[in-house]
Parts: C-alpha cells; sequence; structure tokens
C-alpha cells in the first residue's frame, strides 16, 4: 500500500513540473513596460480627443439672407416730403408693387402734407398714424431733426420707423434709412457733371436747393463742396451761392432768375432736386439764357427731355423712385414682421431687386442704412429712350 502512495505522490510531482514547464511565459511588455514607448492603441484616443477642438475653432457657416413671410397683417404709412411730386408718386407705384406681391393683409397709405406746410405736416402725421394704431411709417423726411421727437414716440408706441430718400440726421427714432445713392458719392457726381458742361477750363456755377431742412440735399451739397475743397481735378471750378426754391416750381424759378441778375458770370445752375432743376431749366428756356447759362443736377428724365434735347440742360442724374419705394417697403415689412431685427450685417432678400445688407451709415454720426443705387446719369444719348 505505501508502494503506491509512494509512486501517487511521486506522480504528482512529476505531473507538477510538467504543468509549470507548458506554462506560457510572462509577456514581453511586463517588465520592460516603464521604458517602451507607449502602444499605437494609446495613441488613437488623444487624436480624437483633438478633432472636436479644430472643429470648435471653425467659424460658422455664413447665414443666407432672410426672405420676408407673405400674407402677414402690417398696417403701414408712406410719407413723402409732401404730396404732388412726381418722383413720390413714383414711390409709392413701387411701395404699392411690393405691397400687393407680399400679400400684406393690412392696409398701405400714401399720405403727405402740402408743400406750404411739410414740416408740420410731416411731424403731424407720424403723430396721428402712432395714436391710430399704424404699425410702420415710411418717412422721406423734410423736417431735419425736428422730427425726431414724433418719430421717437411711434417708436415708443411700438411702430417700425423707417426713412427713405432723406433720413432723419441724428437717426433718433429711425430704425434704418433706405439710401438711394450713397449721398459722399453725390458730391462727386454733381461736381463730375458741372466739370463736363463747363470745360476743362471750368467756370462758377451755383446750387439751387429744396428746403433748408431736408436732409439729403445738405448731405449732398456738403459733400460737393468737400469734393471741390479736397480734390484738385475740380480746381476750376467755383461755387458762388447755395440758394432755395422750397421744391415749389415757382420758387424755384424765380430763385434761378434772382441767381441770374445776381451772378452774371454764372455758367451753371447745379439743382439737386427734380422740382428745381426743370424750374430753372424752364427759366432759362423762357429768358433765351440757354447758351449763356446751363442747367443740370437731379432730375426725371419725363421732365427734362426737352430741356437736354435744346441743349438747356445738357446733362442731369437720377436713380429710379419706383424702385426706392419697392425696396424701401420690403424693409419695412421685414422689420415690422419681425423677419430682421435691424442690426448691422443683416442680409435680406428684396424680392425681385435681390440681396441687400444693412450697414452703419457712414454719412452720419449715427444711423444704419441700406444702400440701393446706382446713379444713372442722362444726356441726349439716352434721356428719350428712359422718358418713355
Amino acid at each position: 500500500m505505501k508502494r503506491y502512495i509512494s509512486r501517487g505522490f511521486a506522480f504528482l510531482i512529476i505531473l507538477s513540473l510538467l504543468v509549470t514547464a507548458c506554462q506560457p511565459a510572462a509577456p514581453a511588455t511586463e517588465a520592460p513596460a516603464t521604458e517602451a514607448p507607449p502602444p499605437a492603441e494609446t495613441e488613437a484616443p488623444a487624436a480624437a480627443t483633438e478633432a472636436p477642438a479644430a472643429a470648435t475653432e471653425a467659424p460658422p457657416a455664413e447665414a443666407g439672407p432672410v426672405e420676408a413671410t407673405p400674407g402677414q397683417e402690417v398696417n403701414m404709412v408712406l410719407l413723402p416730403k409732401f404730396l404732388g411730386i412726381l418722383v413720390f408718386d413714383q414711390a409709392n407705384q413701387g411701395a404699392q408693387e411690393a405691397h400687393a406681391e407680399l400679400q400684406n393683409a393690412g392696409e398701405l397709405q400714401f399720405l403727405g402734407p402740402t408743400p406750404e406746410n411739410s414740416v408740420a405736416g410731416q411731424i403731424e402725421i407720424v403723430t396721428t398714424a402712432a395714436t391710430q394704431g399704424m404699425d410702420a411709417i415710411m418717412i422721406s423726411n423734410n423736417a431735419g431733426d425736428q422730427i425726431a421727437p414724433a418719430a421717437q414716440g411711434a417708436r415708443d408706441a411700438g411702430m417700425t420707423v423707417v426713412t427713405w430718400d432723406s433720413p432723419i440726421p441724428s437717426a433718433e427714432g429711425e430704425q434704418i434709412f433706405v439710401a438711394q445713392v450713397d449721398f459722399d458719392e453725390t458730391g462727386r457726381v454733381m461736381a463730375d457733371m458741372a466739370l463736363s458742361i463747363l470745360g476743362e477750363d471750368g467756370g462758377k456755377f451755383a446750387v439751387l436747393s429744396a428746403s433748408p431742412d431736408a436732409a439729403n440735399q445738405n448731405a449732398w451739397i456738403a459733400a460737393l463742396e468737400e469734393v471741390l475743397a479736397t480734390d484738385s481735378t475740380y480746381a476750376s471750378l467755383e461755387l458762388l451761392d447755395i440758394v432755395y426754391g422750397n421744391d415749389q416750381s415757382e420758387d424755384s424759378y424765380n430763385q434761378a432768375l434772382a441767381l441770374v441778375d445776381k451772378y452774371p458770370d454764372m455758367e451753371l445752375i447745379m439743382a439737386p432736386t427734380t422740382v428745381g432743376i426743370a424750374a430753372a431749366a424752364k427759366a432759362m428756356q423762357d429768358e433765351g439764357l440757354c447758351e449763356e447759362v446751363k442747367v443740370s443736377g437731379l432730375g426725371l428724365p419725363a421732365e427734362m427731355v426737352s430741356y437736354t434735347l435744346n441743349g438747356c440742360a445738357p446733362e442731369f442724374a437720377l436713380w429710379s423712385f419706383v424702385d426706392l419705394g419697392y425696396l424701401t417697403y420690403y424693409t419695412t415689412y421685414l422689420l415690422a414682421t419681425g423677419g430682421i431685427e435691424g442690426a448691422v450685417g443683416e442680409r435680406f432678400e428684396a424680392g425681385r431687386m435681390g440681396t441687400y445688407t444693412i450697414e452703419k451709415d457712414p454719412t452720419r454720426d449715427q444711423g444704419l442704412r441700406v444702400l440701393m443705387g446706382p446713379f444713372t446719369v442722362y444726356d441726349a444719348t439716352n434721356v428719350e429712350a428712359a422718358a418713355q
């Protein structure tokens, strides 16, 4: 029996030794783990953590321009400087086009004062619109900063207030100004036309403006004076005087004749107003002075075609007031319905006119603008086609 136990014990010892011998060797990584470079597997997570960081640094994709949602109800007022001027009727035509296109369930009123009561009349219309619960008003300002308290009152009442054609100089109460052209550029365009008409030797000219409170007129004239003072290209031009016809035909006609009497050596009247340029051209034609005194400025082709062809007004410039009314309406509708907030950099679609961007108005200390443009200069080569 003892023999069998001894043999069994010996067999267990031999079996134990065989099992130990067959065990796999310890992994090589256990001993030199601190000396070997990290396994490849440990590098992948590090790379993965870097990718999101790079993604957060990439600039966000630029948002597309905002499109108006048709069919909303916004009761709006289009306010010209005063009634009875063709360019303002054309602006109303453009606004009515946009009104129908956007299927606005609200109303669009075209309200304006008389020429004799423009300043007080505009202020009254803005104030009344706010008290009558209108949602938005679009102002071609003829009252300078005098209209600012009424505009701010309208804003405080919850109205959207946009200016067009002529802004509020201080921008108080105004959310956005829809500018027909860059106001600084207007001065250079007038200087270029003056030099073109008078020739390289230049000459003396005067400005026949609208009213002393018209912000757009004042800005254009200031830009003209700046160009004359700082650019040697126009050194041969001399600005004699600035007078005002208050955008009334008879007053402008008489002011043009008064300039001729006062300055016998004057060769040009520059009128940056459609009423003034037509009245001045008629005055020169009636007095037989078209060879001695030319007329230029900003005018409507339909009103200026005969004066351009007979040489009284060889060149003048303008933009589309239909488009200006259309763009103003789109801008105001989008503001009133919350499509845009009225902030620098916002982009929006204005129907058939395309994409526009809100920017800081560089021609005023305060205020934002949407810039339409461009100018068109008319002469005998294109005025007849444009007058159709």
